[in-house]
């Protein structure tokens, strides 16, 4: 589909791109970069790619697609690096959790001769670094792309059909829309397994408790929610403030009428709050984006 894949930044996305992309025959060649020498030497020992370098102009010279899979914060200052180097026609697109920044970051800075298409693929797991892809990962996970009003039809379609080959399902939305969605099914409840896992190690320190030892199924997925990329979880939340705000109130609000049903012995008010719930979790494994499998699927080793 594509003559020359650039990839800036190798890490789990980046990967796992390249991996499938090279799997499917999806591409001639690959050029990974990354700005740590020792990443981009362990990418080249794992054989992500074809070239290596620590320089995005050089990455990005004769590529015909250009996939940022970096931190938020820091797609203004690469595309300002790149956008001199990029060939006529070329897809430029990116797989950050927030979209209305990125457009606002990157639109200005890129030469009229390229696609711009940003994307967001909905996958990922608690690792990161270039070891932790997978060809497997966007297997069955919606990819959402989002591209500014008067973006060429057909470099959408060939990138949605470049993804779906990655494994993905694909839709189109508008940036802002996006993050209000992501918000609520992402971002705020990252926030709030931060939060609550951080809330578990003070007391444990404090109070020398067997919190840790103890942990039951619930706390420990949020642990591995926590465990999440910082940079990029940091950069996430500083560029969606105002919809994870937005979101975060009405989460408050509705924690306050719990809190008062708790209070009052509402039992009715917390039963019918948990079929809700309930019913939600079925509705998102009938969809296919969760197993039902005991543990989550997560098999304990032997």
């Amino acid at each position: 589909m594509f003559e020359k894949v650039a990839l800036i930044g190798i890490g789990l996305i980046g990967s796992s791109i390249a991996i499938r992309a090279r799997k499917e025959n999806l591409v001639g060649t690959i050029a990974v970069q990354s700005r740590r020498a020792e990443t981009v030497k362990k990418a080249e020992e794992l054989g992500l790619g074809d070239s290596y370098t620590t320089d995005p102009a050089e990455a990005v010279k004769g590529a015909d697609l250009v996939v940022l899979c970096i931190p938020v914060g820091a797609v203004g200052a690469v595309t300002e690096a790149i956008a001199p180097h990029l060939a006529e026609g070329a897809i430029v697109t990116d797989v950050g959790s927030v979209k209305n920044a990125v457009v606002t970051e990157m639109a200005p800075l890129l030469p009229a001769h390229v696609h711009f298409v940003p994307g967001h693929p909905i996958a990922g797991t608690e690792h990161s670094g270039p070891e932790a892809g997978f060809a497997e990962l966007f297997d069955g996970r919606w990819c959402i792309l989002t591209p500014p009003a008067g973006t060429d039809p057909a470099a959408v379609e060939k990138l949605a059909a470049f993804w779906t080959k990655l494994g993905s399902s694909v839709e189109t939305m508008d940036p802002r829309h996006h993050d209000m969605v992501l918000a609520i099914t992402s971002h705020v409840p990252h926030l709030i397994a931060y939060n609550i896992v951080g809330t578990a190690a003070e007391l444990e320190e404090v109070t020398e408790s067997e919190v840790m030892k103890f942990a039951a199924g619930g706390f420990r997925d949020f642990t591995r929610i926590a465990a999440s990329d910082p940079t990029m979880w940091r950069d996430v939340f500083l560029n969606n403030r105002e919809a994870v705000l937005e979101m975060l109130g009405r989460f408050n609000e509705d924690l306050t009428a719990l809190q008062r049903a708790i209070r009052w012995g509402d039992g009715d008010a917390l039963f019918d709050l948990f079929t809700r719930t309930r019913a939600i979790r079925r509705g998102i494994i009938e969809a296919g984006q969760e197993t039902a499998d005991p543990d989550f699927g997560r098999h304990k080793k032997s």
